[in-house]
């Protein structure tokens, strides 16, 4: 099982439609992934086909060690891989957990039990570093970014990049960043050409090939309840996620 963390700290960048679309096209790849939605706010979890307002378990309960992930993951319909679904709930755990022990590392202690179960992990952490961004990195092997090929994207990767060595020192000696993903991405574009030339430059083979550009079908595959490349896998969008998995299935055989 390899466990990876989508994050990025700055809101807007398309982490939760990455994450999601990645889970559906491994899945279509022939790989067993569970998709664990970090963020209070749920959006993976109803771009799954789950309606997050109707959860008995959570991931809430099971970061406070009232439920297991057997119990909690539901499967949307329609959708090729698992879900561990969150909600508003969520939010509490926040300070529920400061006064636990353990308490970053709540879910790598949690999916030893489902280690069996899954080829691909994926995690979609909030855009802010918190306990729950931290539980996700502490138990991930490797993080992706997304971002756009814009001048703030840029600026704040090196906090990014910071956040994620601070978390290997002191947390999870295993954490490596696999790669940065350019996403939203617009060829006519002078500045998403110079900021994407300077990612290349700067991290080398850390940038993925894959380049997913703007698309519609993608923006409106979650009212339906689907992942872009479920939902028209033909889009220009869909198919570059395809890609994406594609490599991220090469990255984790040499990990």
């Amino acid at each position: 099982m390899r466990i990876f963390a989508v994050a990025n700290q700055k809101g807007g960048v398309g982490k939760t439609t990455t994450t999601v679309n990645l889970a559906a096209a491994l899945a279509q790849a022939g790989q067993r992934v569970l998709l664990v939605d970090l963020d209070p706010q749920g959006n993976a979890t109803m771009g799954s086909g789950v309606d997050k307002r109707g959860l008995a378990l959570s991931v809430y309960q099971v970061l406070l060690g009232l439920s297991d992930i057997a119990a909690a993951r539901r499967r949307g319909r329609g959708v090729p891989y698992d879900v561990l679904p969150a909600n508003r709930e969520l939010a509490g755990a926040e300070v529920e957990l400061v006064d636990l022990d353990h308490r970053e590392h709540r879910l790598r202690e949690a999916l030893e039990g489902v280690g069996d179960d899954y080829d691909f992990v994926l995690i979609d952490c909030p855009p802010s570093l918190s306990l729950l961004t931290l539980n996700g990195l502490a138990c991930a092997h490797g993080v992706v970014i997304p971002m756009q090929c814009e001048y703030y994207a840029l600026e704040g990767l090196s906090d990014l990049v910071n956040t994620i060595k601070r978390v290997h020192a002191s947390f999870n000696r295993e954490l490596k960043l696999i790669g940065l993903l350019r996403v939203m991405y617009d060829p006519r574009s002078t500045l998403s050409q110079q900021v994407s030339a300077q990612l290349e430059q700067h991290f080398g083979d850390k940038v993925f090939r894959t380049l997913v550009p703007r698309n519609v079908r993608l923006a409106e595959a979650p009212s339906y309840g689907l992942p872009g490349v479920l939902f028209d896998r033909n889009a220009k969008g869909s198919q570059a996620y395809g890609a994406f998995a594609a490599e991220m299935i090469e990255r984790a055989r040499r990990f």
